[in-house]
């Protein structure tokens, strides 16, 4: 009697213990973030890592940047999205910049979009009366940028009962600040087609 009740326990237990692991959820795993990402003809990740590799060596290779002695001073505007899907297009942007960055051949300055968070800590280090006033940032010091970079992405959708086809067209643009001259221009396209 008690090796039944000792059986039935232990059954009772591997039961109540397969049911806690099926409705734990869904499992769970790293991947590399580096690789390619076919889930379906929609931007992904893998389109905004090729967009930003070929639009920044493109722009490092440029005579504007390349041919400068000093790393000029740029500003990068929100990419455009002229697509009827949602892309978040402040990602390409911080892409493209950590690259341009981390390569040393150009500096930034502020941008339109981070200008008021700039105006900001300069009122707040001048007129709080907290720092001491060898320590705060002086206003009127700022650096102008001599270029401005400006993108979109586009995108043409066909679809059939079977197929989705997806061409995507992101754009870079340099201009020269100063002078208002198109310093540099590069595109990056890519298709995409999906299967039912």
């Amino acid at each position: 009697m008690k090796m039944h009740t000792k059986t039935i326990q232990l059954s009772s237990l591997a039961i109540f213990a397969a049911l806690l692991v099926g409705c734990s959820g869904p499992q769970v795993r790293y991947g590399d973030a580096k690789a390619v990402e076919t889930v379906n003809a929609n931007y992904g990740s893998t389109d905004l890592q090729m967009i930003a590799e070929a639009m920044t060596r493109s722009l490092l290779q440029s005579k504007a940047i390349s041919g400068s002695k000093d790393a000029p001073i740029v500003t990068l505007a929100d990419v455009k999205n002229k697509t009827s899907e949602y892309i978040d297009t402040r990602v390409i942007t911080d892409k493209i910049r950590t690259q341009l960055m981390k390569s040393g051949q150009v500096r930034f300055a502020v941008s339109v979009s981070e200008m008021q968070n700039q105006t900001e800590e300069l009122k707040r280090q001048n007129q709080s009366g907290l720092y001491k006033g060898n320590t705060i940032a002086k206003t009127g010091n700022m650096q102008g940028a001599q270029y401005r970079i400006e993108g979109s992405i586009a995108s043409i959708v066909k679809n059939t009962k079977d197929v989705k086809d997806v061409y995507y067209v992101f754009n870079l643009n340099l201009i020269n600040n100063e002078s208002g001259l198109l310093e540099w221009s590069d595109e990056k396209e890519i298709r995409k087609t999906a299967t039912r």
